[in-house]
C-alpha cells in the first residue's frame, strides 16, 4: 500500500479492531480506528457524512453484536447492527470505490457432522448471532463489489472478556471447573488474525475465506491447556454441552477449511496452542 491509501477499522475498541490496527501501525499503513462513540453503525446519514469525510481507500468491519445469548431476546437490534450496520458501510465503501473486509463466524452453518466447512458449504445458522452474520455477509457482497468475507471462530485477545481471560479468573476461585467437550473447533488469536486481514487488505483477491488457527480442539482442551499454560493446578472437567444450558444453541462442529487460504496464496495462521503460548505471555507482559 502507498501513502495515499488509508484504511478504516471498524470497532477498534473491541478484540480484533484494537489488534488490527496495532497490526497496521507496524506495518506503517495509514489507518483511523472507529467505534460507537464515533457514529451510529445503524444510521446511514451518519455513516455516510463520517466515512466519506475521512475518505479511506479500505474498510476493515470488527464491529459487530457479538452477545450471543442475548440475541435471542434482542434479535431487532442484532439485525440492526449486524444487518444494516453492514449495509451501511458497504453501500458507502462502494462509494468511495474502496475495498471491504466484513468479519463473520463459523455460526453461519449448522455446525453438524464432522468435517470441515468449505467456504461454500450449505449455510444452516442454529441461533440469531448466526442468522445476523450471514445476512451480513449476503448485504456486504450485494452492496460493494470489492468484498472479502473472512469467516473465523472462538476468537480470544488482549483488549476485552474472552474464554481464556474467564477461565484464568474461574482459576483462581476454583480447584475445578466444568466445561464443554463436545463442541470442536479452532480458538484463534486476533493477533494472528490480524496479520492476515492486514495482508488481505493489501491485494484485490476478493472472495470468501476462512481463517483460524490451526488445529481443532474442544472447549474443554482449550481449557485444560490455558490451565496448563498458565500454571494454574485447576481441573478441567469435561462435561457434554446438554448438561452446560445457554440461551443460544452452540454448534457441536465448528470447524472450518482453510483450502481458500491456499487456493489464493494467504499464509495460514499459526497452530492455536502456539498462538495460545505467546498470548499468555503477552497477558503476563501487559499485568507487570
Amino acid at each position: 500500500m502507498n501513502e495515499y491509501q488509508k484504511v478504516l477499522v471498524t470497532g477498534v475498541k473491541g478484540q480484533l479492531g484494537y489488534d488490527v490496527v496495532k497490526r497496521l501501525n507496524e506495518l506503517g499503513i495509514n489507518c483511523v480506528g472507529v467505534d460507537v462513540e464515533d457514529f451510529d453503525l445503524t444510521d446511514y446519514e451518519q455513516v455516510s457524512s463520517k466515512v466519506r469525510l475521512l475518505q479511506p481507500t479500505a474498510i476493515i468491519h470488527c464491529a459487530a453484536y457479538t452477545a450471543v445469548d442475548a440475541a435471542e431476546s434482542n434479535e431487532q437490534l442484532c439485525n440492526l447492527v449486524n444487518v444494516k450496520g453492514t449495509e451501511n458501510i458497504a453501500q458507502v465503501a462502494e462509494y468511495l470505490k474502496a475495498k471491504l473486509i466484513y468479519i463473520s463466524t463459523d455460526y453461519v452453518f449448522s455446525g453438524e457432522g464432522e468435517s470441515a466447512f468449505e467456504t461454500d458449504s450449505p449455510k444452516a445458522p442454529c441461533n440469531v448471532y448466526g442468522r445476523s452474520k450471514y445476512l451480513g455477509e449476503q448485504a456486504a457482497q450485494k452492496y460493494c463489489s470489492r468484498t472479502f468475507i473472512v469467516r473465523t471462530s472462538w476468537v480470544y485477545g488482549l483488549n476485552g472478556g474472552n474464554f481464556v481471560k474467564t477461565m484464568l479468573r474461574l482459576a483462581a476461585e476454583h480447584s475445578s471447573i466444568n466445561v464443554v467437550n463436545d463442541q470442536i473447533g479452532s480458538p484463534t488469536y486476533t493477533r494472528d488474525l490480524a496479520v492476515l486481514l492486514c495482508d488481505m487488505v493489501q491485494t484485490e483477491k476478493y472472495g470468501v475465506y476462512h481463517a483460524t488457527n490451526e488445529g481443532y480442539c474442544s472447549w474443554a482442551q482449550f481449557a485444560a491447556e490455558i490451565m496448563s499454560l498458565a500454571g494454574k493446578k485447576t481441573y478441567v472437567n469435561p462435561i457434554l454441552s446438554s448438561e452446560y444450558k445457554t440461551a443460544a444453541r452452540r454448534p457441536p462442529n465448528s470447524r472450518l477449511s482453510k483450502i481458500s487460504l491456499d487456493f489464493a496464496g494467504f499464509k495460514r495462521l499459526p497452530h492455536w496452542k502456539d498462538a495460545l503460548k505467546r498470548y499468555i505471555e503477552e497477558l503476563n507482559s501487559s499485568v507487570r
